[in-house]
C-alpha cells in the first residue's frame, strides 16, 4: 500500500518505521567526521567514557538503588559495552543499550524519592553517549526514531510504576537526548558541508589544471600553424611558379607542380579552419601579433625582475641575431623561458633565477635555474607535477628535443631544454642555379 501526498509517492508506514528503527542503523556507509584522525579521537573518548560508566555505574546502582554489587556490576557492564560496540556495530549497540537500560529500570528501585527513576544518572549518560556515536553515522530519521524510542520506553515505565518516579522524571533525559540529537545533526551537517567543499575544490583544481593544459596545447597549435603556414605558402608559390622559372619542363611535371600547389592550398585552408576554432575570442587580433623570439628575452627577464625575482639573462654572442634560426626554435625557447620564470614567481618568491641561452653541438640550449625561495613555507616540489611542465615537455617533444625538470639538492629548481637545429644545406645545392638543375 502506498500513500500519495501532493503528488509524491510515500512508502507505507510499516516500511518507514522499519527503515527508521532497523535498516538505517545497520552498517552505515557514512564515515565518522574528521576522517581517520577523527575516528581515532572518538574511539579514545568512547573507551574512556565506557570505563567511567563502569566504575560510576556500579557505585550508583549499589549505593542508591536496592541492588547488590554483583548485579550492579553486571548491569553496568551491559550498559558500557554497547557504547564501545557503537563504533563498529551501531544497530546492535543501540538496541542492546536500550534493552539493558530498560532492564536496569525494571530491576532497580531507588532508596529515596530524591533518586531519579526510571532512568538512573549513569543510564542517562550511556544512552546519550550511545545515541551520539550511533547518530554520527545514521540518518536523521534514525536519530529522531532513537529519541522517540527512549521517550516511549520511559512513558511506559512511568505509567506502570507511577509511585517511583512520576512524569517529571522523564523530562531531564528527554531534554538531554534532544540536545544530543541536535548536536549530532549539527556535526553531521558540518561534516557534509566540508566534504562537499573538499570535492568542489578538487574538481575546481582539476578543471583549472585541465584548462591550463588545453590552453597551452591550443597556443602550441596556433604557433605551429604560424610556422608551418609560412613554409606551406612558400611551397605553394614555388610550385605555381616552377613551370615559368624552370625551362624545358614537361607537361607531366607541370601537372605535378599544379597538384602540389593545389594540395598545399587545401592544407592551408584546413589549417586556417582549425586555427579559427583555437583562436582566443577575447583577443581577435592575436593572429596579427608578431611571435616573440630570442630578442624579446631581455624584456621578459626585466618584467620578471619587477615581479620581485632577481632574474639574470646570459645570451651567447652566437645566438643573436637569431635571423638564421628557425622560427619554431626561437619561439619555443621564448615560451620555455616564459613558463619557467612564471613558475619561479609563483613557487619561489624572492629567489634568484639565471637564464642561459647558448648554441652548441647543433642545438640551442636553454637553461633556467632558480635558487630556493626566501619564503620557506612555500615549497618548490609541487612544480614537479604541474601542467605547465607538461606543456613545456610537449613543446620540446614536438621539436624532437630533450627536456629536463628537476629539484636541486639545495632546494632550487632547474629547467633545461635542448632544441635541435636543422642541418645546413650543402654548398653544392646552395650554389646550384635553376638552369643547371634542369639539365640532364
Amino acid at each position: 500500500m502506498k500513500i500519495s501526498l501532493t503528488g509524491l509517492q510515500l512508502r507505507s508506514l510499516p516500511a518507514v518505521l522499519r527503515g527508521a528503527v532497523w535498516d538505517d542503523l545497520a552498517q552505515p556507509s557514512i564515515p565518522f567526521p574528521g576522517g581517520r584522525r577523527g575516528s581515532r579521537v572518538l574511539s579514545a573518548v568512547v573507551w574512556l567514557l565506557a570505563a567511567a560508566v563502569y566504575f560510576a555505574g556500579t557505585l550508583d546502582l549499589a549505593q542508591h538503588y536496592d541492588l547488590g554489587y554483583g548485579p550492579a556490576m553486571a548491569l553496568t557492564v551491559g550498559r558500557a559495552v554497547p557504547l564501545v560496540l557503537a563504533l563498529s556495530r551501531p544497530r546492535t549497540a543501540w538496541w542492546t543499550e536500550l534493552a539493558v537500560t530498560v532492564g536496569t529500570a525494571v530491576l532497580t528501585r531507588p532508596h529515596s524519592a530524591a533518586e531519579p527513576w526510571p532512568w538512573a544518572v549513569t543510564s542517562v549518560l550511556t544512552l546519550a553517549a550511545t545515541l551520539t556515536v550511533v547518530g554520527l553515522r545514521a540518518s536523521r530519521r534514525a536519530i529522531v526514531a532513537m529519541w522517540l524510542e527512549v521517550l516511549a520506553a520511559g512513558t511506559v515505565l512511568a505509567a506502570l510504576v507511577p509511585a517511583h518516579g512520576g512524569w517529571y522524571a522523564l523530562l531531564p533525559l528527554s531534554v538531554i537526548l534532544a540536545v544530543a540529537a541536535v548536536t549530532v545533526n549539527a556535526v553531521r551537517s558540518r561534516g557534509d558541508v566540508q566534504a562537499r567543499l573538499a570535492v568542489a575544490e578538487e574538481r575546481g583544481a582539476a578543471e583549472q589544471a585541465r584548462a591550463s593544459l588545453l590552453e597551452e596545447r591550443a597556443r602550441i597549435a596556433r604557433e605551429l600553424h604560424d610556422v608551418v603556414a609560412h613554409h606551406m605558402s612558400v611551397i605553394t608559390v614555388q610550385a605555381d611558379s616552377a613551370p615559368y622559372r624552370v625551362p624545358d619542363i614537361g607537361p607531366a611535371a607541370a601537372e605535378e607542380f599544379t597538384a602540389i600547389a593545389a594540395e598545399a592550398r587545401r592544407s592551408l585552408a584546413e589549417m586556417r579552419r582549425l586555427l579559427h576554432v583555437l583562436r582566443d575570442e577575447q583577443s581577435p587580433d592575436g593572429e596579427h601579433t608578431p611571435q616573440p623570439g630570442l630578442s624579446d628575452l631581455p624584456a621578459l627577464v626585466e618584467t620578471t625582475r619587477r615581479a620581485g625575482i632577481d632574474a639574470r639573462l646570459r645570451l651567447a654572442d652566437d645566438v643573436l641575431p637569431a635571423d638564421g634560426l628557425p622560427t619554431a626554435i626561437t619561439l619555443s625557447a621564448y615560451r620555455l623561458t616564459q613558463e619557467a620564470l612564471s613558475n619561479v614567481v609563483r613557487h619561489a618568491p624572492g629567489a634568484r633565477a639565471d637564464v642561459v641561452v647558448r648554441q652548441g653541438g647543433g642545438a640551442l640550449h636553454v637553461s633556467i635555474v632558480n635558487s630556493p625561495p626566501r619564503e620557506l613555507r612555500r615549497a618548490v616540489e609541487p612544480r614537479a607535477g604541474g601542467h605547465g611542465l607538461v606543456g613545456m615537455r610537449e613543446r620540446v617533444a614536438m621539436l624532437d628535443g630533450e627536456f629536463t625538470a628537476e629539484v636541486l639538492p639545495d632546494g632550487g629548481f632547474r629547467v633545461a631544454a635542448v632544441l635541435p637545429l636543422p642541418l645546413p644545406l650543402p654548398e653544392a645545392s646552395l650554389s646550384a642555379t635553376p638552369s643547371s638543375s634542369g639539365t640532364p
